[in-house]
């Protein structure tokens, strides 16, 4: 049985520059002088997320071409969903609204406004994004000190949602994972803080309960935060 490093992906046509002139390979790139590792820069990030859109087009795991000659409805109940980290909460958003992960950016606070949800705006390719923080949404503690390690995980993820578009912080990101409806479980009832109230199932992943957020409740209590 293969395990998942043994996904048969065609990667000809992705350029692994990390491997030949980033930290991998000989440290030649006039990029690393500002990015400081290959994971933070745009370059591996566009990789990646073309690597990831090929890895859900294959529909990662064993057996896949058996199961795609069976019936439709055994897959028609499949969400997909972007899994994501803030602070030592592990949370869900469906994977439609997200339109692309890239390292963090600038925030420039805006002028005479306080609050606690809106951070600023941020140039991301040349468009002004608004800057959230879920952590605060949610109520979510992070205050804890983090290591070299932690802060290179860290992602800047932009979202729309209903033509809005709306960027926020996450500590880790782990990527898509498509689950079955079935598999959703109630909210625990001593899910107490705020995360709960934006929180309508959960799913159990590698060991942790993950928060599936209610994106409409989500988003419209970020509108009014903007209002």
């Amino acid at each position: 049985m293969s395990t998942p490093l043994d996904y048969q992906i065609d990667t000809a046509l992705i350029d692994d520059c990390w491997n030949r002139i980033g930290v991998r390979g000989d440290s030649s790139c006039e990029r690393l002088a500002l990015h400081i590792d290959c994971r933070n820069c745009p370059v591996h990030a566009r990789a990646a997320a073309e690597l990831l859109d090929r890895l859900q087009m294959d529909d990662i795991g064993d057996g896949w071409r058996e199961q795609a000659e069976q019936p439709a409805e055994n897959t028609a109940g499949l969400q997909s969903l972007l899994l994501f980290r803030i602070g030592e909460e592990w949370l869900a958003l469906p994977t439609a609204l997200l339109e692309e992960i890239t390292e963090l950016r600038t925030v420039h606070r805006l002028p005479h406004r306080q609050n606690a949800v809106v951070l600023g705006i941020s140039n991301i390719r040349g468009a002004l994004v608004t800057c959230v923080s879920l952590a605060a949404m949610l109520g979510i503690s992070n205050d804890s000190l983090a290591t070299a390690r932690q802060e290179l995980l860290r992602r800047m993820l932009i979202v729309r949602h209903n033509g809005q578009t709306t960027a926020f912080t996450a500590d880790e990101v782990y990527g898509t994972l498509r689950v079955a409806a079935s598999a959703w479980q109630p909210v625990p009832t001593t899910l107490t803080r705020a995360a709960g109230h934006f929180t309508h199932a959960v799913i159990q992943w590698n060991g942790h309960s993950v928060g599936l957020l209610d994106q409409e409740l989500l988003f419209h209590t970020l509108d009014r935060s903007l209002a």
